[in-house]
């Protein structure tokens, strides 16, 4: 395209944060409203200029495109693009973010100003981690984002919000240390930041294994997986609702895309080597963390530790090294965002209204919540992965391309779809049915705004779990291509080993 319609979408939402700090002025009541709408207007703008991005995308090829580069630090350069593997997530972050805007508008009293300032700046370094070409401005983008969510949590969250994020900060910052180290071993290897060059660059297999390791510090924090994932339940608990929703929908996703970015292509031997260590992990956090979630009191307790089981599935599929794993994990991945984040959403609704989130505390709310009961509904069967939701097809390919590489690793997992159905289905049982209780005789349900909010969410999930096709589309060429790299690349390890050993 002739214009930078990447660099466009990227910072559109800082430009939005910069006029709700210039324009939002004087009577208080006005400036949380004017506030509110310009917040709203940036992400819905943002969003249908990323619709763009997916009517001129040639899902046909694997290279990356809308690129834009510019000089820059010297040694980084401002490099962005995207694949058929980052564009979905570019997508999802700019479809959700006006929905946690609309999520904020009654909830959000205090700093209302400064609330929707730190949720622009989130966006902009979000879809920034997604399209970065360069490994420099990765990091930034990648580290970047832990600022706003961490004020996020820890100034509009609950009682114990300062602790959820400290603990939130210093666990993924200390992951992330050890990334630096290695982002700086390539550059003093391969001479350049740039990723695409990267991708290209046959690293020596001792580098590729502490470089792995060093990579996978990071994200495993970030996905979160088992057993570093103590962070997740306490920052979900005291976030706000929309706070909620972006941690599980999008910052999850990160490490699962700097999976695919960084440590399949770039690190091939190794990935083959830990694939056994990633299976290994992957299961027991399958099982246990199910096991955890049918323990839990409190309703987005329950719900954060859901999501640390269902990218479980993810991990496992994406080293299972096949084309249906990794497009099972990419998919997985995308409808793990719209379900948890929409399931966060059906929390904060009561929530609202009760300010409770004990599970104890609710029963009966079909005799006085009927639309909200069909909406949890969807939601809770879509995260059990029934068919016909977005929620089975990612488990099932995940699973699928799992068998074909490891049989044990697979049927083990496949325990977690029953867990899933026994948390997930006890919960749906003792808030929405049984007697009503006293305490919720004046309870009402949702409004227009919570409608608008819930039917696209609703519509995605049911018409993704029906037609997947144009999410697998847009990822299928990549997903081929990193899969022919992969190949090739562990092939001639073999090779180069048993040369090796043949050799005198």
């Amino acid at each position: 395209m002739n214009w930078p319609i990447l660099s466009v979408v990227t910072f559109l939402p800082l430009l939005g944060a910069l006029l709700v700090g210039l324009l939002v002025r004087g009577n208080e009541r006005l400036a949380r409203g004017t506030a509110r709408w310009v917040a709203l207007w940036s992400t819905l703008v943002t969003f249908a200029i990323s619709l763009v991005m997916v009517w001129r995308f040639d899902a046909s090829s694997a290279e990356f495109q809308f690129v834009e580069k510019h000089n820059w630090l010297g040694i980084a350069s401002y490099h962005m693009g995207v694949d058929g593997i980052s564009l979905p997530f570019v997508i999802l972050t700019t479809a959700l973010m006006p929905i946690c805007i609309l999520a904020s508008w009654t909830a959000i009293q205090t700093r209302v100003k400064e609330y929707m300032i730190a949720f622009l700046v989130l966006e902009t370094l979000m879809v920034g981690t997604f399209s970065a070409l360069d490994l420099v401005l990765f990091y930034l983008f990648f580290e970047g984002g832990l600022i706003p969510m961490f004020l996020i949590i820890g100034v509009w969250g609950g009682p114990r919000r300062v602790y959820a994020s400290f603990k939130f900060f210093l666990y993924t910052l200390l992951g992330s240390v050890l990334m630096l180290l290695a982002i700086m071993a390539m550059y003093w290897e391969a001479g350049t930041t740039d990723i695409a060059a990267l991708l290209r660059h046959g690293f020596p297999l001792g580098l590729q294994k502490w470089a792995w390791f060093a990579f996978f510090a990071s994200f495993a924090v970030k996905m979160p997986m088992w057993p570093v994932h103590t962070w997740l339940p306490d920052a979900h608990v005291e976030a706000p609702t929309a706070g909620s929703v972006i941690l599980a929908a999008i910052l999850l996703k990160m490490g699962g895309y700097g999976f695919l970015r960084f440590s399949l292509p770039m690190f091939p031997a190794a990935s083959h080597e830990f694939a056994p260590l990633i299976f290994t992990l992957s299961v027991v956090a399958i099982i246990y963390t199910s096991l955890v979630a049918l323990m839990q009191e409190d309703v987005k307790k329950l719900i954060a530790y859901s999501s640390v089981a269902h990218m479980g599935f993810v991990t496992m599929g994406i080293f299972a090294a096949t084309s249906q794993g990794i497009a099972g994990g990419i998919f997985q991945m995308i409808s793990h965002g719209i379900v948890s984040g929409a399931l966060f959403l059906c929390v904060g609704v009561v929530y609202d209204r009760m300010h409770t989130r004990e599970i104890a505390a609710y029963g009966g709310l079909v005799n006085r919540m009927p639309l909200y009961a069909f909406v949890f509904m969807v939601f809770t069967l879509a995260n059990v992965g029934l068919p016909g939701t977005s929620g089975f097809i990612g488990e099932f390919l995940s699973l699928i391309g799992t068998f074909r590489t490891n049989i044990p690793v697979a049927t083990l997992a496949t325990l977690g779809v029953i867990l899933s159905a026994a948390y997930a289905l006890w919960l749906y049982r003792k808030m929405i049915f049984g007697n009503l209780k006293p305490a919720l005789e004046g309870i009402r349900d949702i409004g227009w705004r919570e409608t608008v909010i819930f039917a696209p969410l609703v519509t995605l999930t049911i018409l993704f779990g029906v037609v997947p096709k144009p999410v697998l589309d847009m990822s299928a060429a990549s997903v081929t291509q990193l899969l022919e790299n992969y190949n090739y690349a562990i092939a001639a390890a073999k090779i180069a080993a048993l040369s090796a050993q043949q050799s005198p």
